[in-house]
């Protein structure tokens, strides 16, 4: 029997822990750990650099609830993988990157690409491993794809040194190093807290009796699939719901007691919370005043007990988002209440919402040339909607595109929107759509970018083609960050002062030619009818494409969520 080395061990090791993507880059020393993995069915994507790569692999860790796998080689590469692991440790997604490392006897003595890969990890990483020794290498594995999905999910690393990497054994002593490893994995890491009965009944309780309730679901409602158990909460008590950004979907934005056109009223006066999978950060305004109520009591829903503690609410419940759902749904179904259309609360939501609404429309029945940001969105989120179930996956990044894309396109399906998240990290478009391609070949993967974030990953459209994934990147041009050179004349001084603007790119800047050079397909559009062409023709061929939409450069402004901190 033929002997089996480090690089082949470590993917039979994936592959039977159920791996079967991943996502990176080759080079020394881990380009046999690749081309094995492919060898074994497991699907390998190779990008451009790592930081793409590390976004795909925690996208799709979000979106498939497995561990996405992020290869990189030693050293820099390691570095730059940490963009992605990072993302993922902040979004809390589940996600292992593996890297190679110099060899072990030579660590110290200036080694190629030598770094103590362990101690750069460590601000990311929820567990990492070192297989010091090829006997040692799956245990480790399974180790670390068990401690990325459990309890609160997040990244975890694996170092592969690589003179481990030439090691070998007898293919018989791999299959007991393998079944040795997989009898032993840590079983208590996968048990979900049960919440107790005492704590589910004090919620219905204070949620029956509250007067402008509110239940607020976020992306981790969106990991735990809540979204069945969330529609019969929500349509068994009749109370209103606020989803997060990534949120969107798990009940349809256009449900009869969706809030997020009323966003400001919802918050402002709720007196009782139900936050589900979504935590009191930035996004949420902490939890406090003046955005919300001083007087609002929150319950709390998180897989983290160390979050509930961190956010002391009112009453916090522990454990995974649709067993605790499911379990209030039970207790209220022994003593059911609803709303209904005429409770006051309702009322004052539903009104509110209909005036901006109407308000947002007004605005969005205007076709305005050169474009504004509203009219292309509406043009985009009404070609999206004539494409019915299932749903496209939407990529959105930027400051102006992002945050009014937000409010004008639609989400009806879960796990169906992916944007900068909880880190406000730009660069992801690219790599989130190919994650979202990969792991959702039947879907359509639609990215709605500025040209600032499209620039930080534009190579990877070679990636989309190479790999011929259904996607079509649509990007915003107004030839900067915010809109190119928005300076007042006694701000340009000063021996550089007849340089670009920090914030300007060159001036219509051919986007869609990019794509081109590798066989994709480019458009180039200015007016209402431009867009819907190439937004029919692309969405009917579900090959990769770009459409360079071009914005007038002084449309928009920056994000006044977070203008006071520019």
């Amino acid at each position: 029997m033929a002997d089996v080395d480090t690089n082949m061990l470590v993917a039979m090791s994936l592959a039977r822990a159920g791996v079967d993507r991943m996502f990176g880059v080759v080079g020394i020393p881990v380009t046999s750990l690749a081309n094995r993995a492919v060898a074994l069915g497991i699907r390998f994507i190779a990008f451009h650099n790592e930081q793409s790569a590390g976004y795909a692999a925690s996208a799709y860790g979000y979106l498939t609830g497995r561990p996405g796998i992020l290869l990189t080689v030693s050293g820099p590469g390691c570095v730059h993988g940490l963009a992605g692991l990072s993302n993922a440790a902040v979004n809390t997604w589940p996600l292992v990157m593996i890297s190679g490392s110099c060899d072990q006897k030579d660590f110290g003595r200036g080694d190629f690409q030598e770094l103590d890969q362990i101690e750069a990890v460590k601000p990311f990483s929820k567990f990492s491993a070192k297989a010091t020794d090829i006997s040692k290498v799956p245990a480790c594995v399974f180790e670390v794809l068990d401690w990325a999905a459990a309890g609160r999910p997040g990244g975890c690393y694996l170092d592969l040194p690589s003179d481990v990497l030439h090691q070998t054994v007898s293919e018989s002593e791999a299959e007991r190093l393998i079944a040795e490893a997989q009898d032993s994995r840590n079983k208590g890491l996968i048990e979900r807290p049960i919440v107790k009965e005492s704590e589910i009944e004090k919620a219905v309780a204070l949620l029956r009796q509250a007067e402008r309730p509110l239940i607020v679901f976020g992306k981790g409602a969106a990991m735990a699939r809540a979204e069945s158990a969330l529609k019969t909460m929500v349509e068994r008590t009749g109370i209103p719901f606020l989803p997060t950004p990534m949120g969107k979907g798990l009940l349809p934005d256009n449900h009869d007691l969706a809030a997020t056109a009323a966003r400001s009223l919802a918050i402002g006066k709720c007196d009782v919370a139900l936050v589900i999978g979504a935590r009191l950060n930035w996004l949420l305004h902490f939890g406090e005043p003046p955005k919300w109520s001083k007087d609002v009591k929150f319950i709390l829903v998180d897989i983290s007990k160390d979050e509930i503690e961190l956010r002391k609410p009112w009453l916090g419940l522990v454990g995974d988002a649709t067993k605790v759902v499911e379990t209030i749904n039970k207790e209220i179904k022994d003593d059911p209440f609803c709303l209904g259309k005429n409770h006051p609360w309702i009322e004052a939501l539903s009104k509110k919402t209909k005036e901006n609404v109407s308000k947002m429309e007004a605005q969005l029945a205007k076709d305005v040339v050169p474009f504004n940001f509203m009219t292309p969105m509406r043009i985009i989120r009404d070609a999206i909607l004539e494409l019915g179930s299932p749903a496209p996956i939407l990529v959105s990044e930027g400051a102006n595109t992002m945050d009014i894309g937000r409010s004008v396109l639609v989400q009806t399906e879960p796990r169906t929107r992916l944007d900068a998240g909880t880190w406000g990290t730009m660069g992801v478009g690219l790599g989130y759509c190919i994650a979202a391609a990969v792991a959702s070949p039947e879907r359509l993967v639609v990215a709605v970018e500025g040209d600032s974030g499209f620039g930080f990953s534009a190579m990877e459209v070679e990636t989309l083609v190479r790999y011929q994934l259904p996607v079509v990147v649509i990007v915003f041009n107004n030839g900067g960050v915010y809109g190119g050179d928005r300076r007042n004349p006694e701000e340009i001084t000063g021996p550089y002062k007849d340089d670009p603007a920090p914030t300007s790119f060159v001036p219509g800047a051919a986007y869609h030619v990019l794509i081109e050079a590798f066989g994709g397909k480019g458009y180039l559009v200015g007016t209402p009818d431009e867009l819907k062409s190439a937004l029919a023709e692309s969405f009917s061929a579900r090959k990769p494409a770009v459409i360079n939409v071009t914005i007038d450069p002084y449309a928009g402004a920056e994000s006044g969520r977070l203008q006071h901190k520019n």
